[in-house]
């Protein structure tokens, strides 16, 4: 159900692959409540990706761009705005990748050329995006500006390997950009801190499959899926949410407040008495 939530709104989302992207879902709900959008990627992805068929699904111009290339952000800035007719009022960052995960490589024998570049990608890009935007003055006063997080930043999860320092570090700068940007235009700034997702990223993350299954068993609520995060981020796009700024928003179905549930623990016997 649509509710006309960003009805004369304009956003760019960064990120979307195919139809398992939490920015796919994002795009199709702000697409849904009214909002005007650009759509980017990088070109690698978008030949591997579906992107022109959300586009298409959106009404929405596709353009590419490196989110680690100063001048490929500006050009993609600059032209949605002409696009636009002017500033828009929505960002979202939803970027990550690690070299490192991809090739099974351990968090105590990293390769730190491969390490620079998850940091690039996945949390630096975050942060020239927002540079980017304030440096056109491109998003209206009481603009959102979002980024896909996930619990790694604050403790440590086998397998999810650099991916957790660039979650902390993407964390940190929506919380020292959200005060810069905030103060000067009133821009909001934060980051959503998602249940795991079997994204197209998500599914490379050494054994998501168990990991999906334990936080569903741990969390009250069960795991926040795609589609809800997608409707988190209307919300957060919209002006329902105008004071909310410089925070890290726990979207897990109340696993990240959790020690240990019924479920978990009843698994944990099961596999206990299994074992000789």
């Amino acid at each position: 159900m649509a509710y006309n939530l960003l009805k004369g709104k304009k956003g760019i989302i960064f990120g979307a692959l195919n139809d398992k992207s939490i920015a796919w879902k994002t795009a199709l709900r702000a697409h849904e409540e009214g909002a005007s959008l650009v759509l980017t990627n990088t070109p690698v992805a978008m030949r591997m990706g579906e992107i022109n068929q959300l586009a298409g699904i959106c009404d929405a111009p596709v353009i590419p761009a490196d989110a680690t290339l100063m001048a490929d952000l500006e050009n993609l800035i600059t032209r949605s705005m002409e696009h636009f007719g002017g500033r828009f009022d929505f960002v979202l960052h939803s970027i990550g990748m690690s070299p490192n995960v991809r090739k099974g490589i351990p968090y105590d024998d990293t390769n730190y050329d491969y390490y620079l570049k998850t940091l690039d990608i996945s949390a630096l890009s975050f942060h020239k995006v927002i540079q980017e935007c304030r440096k056109l003055d491109a998003l209206n006063e009481w603009g959102s500006i979002l980024a896909l997080s996930y619990v790694a930043a604050q403790r440590t999860l086998f397998g999810y390997n650099d991916m957790a320092d660039a979650k902390a570090i993407l964390e940190s700068i929506a919380r020292s950009f959200g005060y810069i940007y905030g103060r000067e235009k009133r821009i909001r700034i934060n980051t959503i801190s998602q249940s795991p997702t079997m994204t197209t990223a998500g599914s490379g993350v050494k054994g998501m499959d168990s990991l999906i299954d334990f936080t569903e068993r741990m969390s009250p609520l069960g795991n926040a899926d795609a589609e809800d995060c997608a409707d988190y981020c209307i919300a957060m796009f919209s002006d329902l949410t105008r004071k909310v700024t410089m925070q890290n928003l726990y979207h897990d179905g109340g696993f990240s407040s959790m020690g240990m549930s019924e479920k978990a623990m009843n698994q944990y016997d099961k596999s206990f008495r299994e074992c000789p």
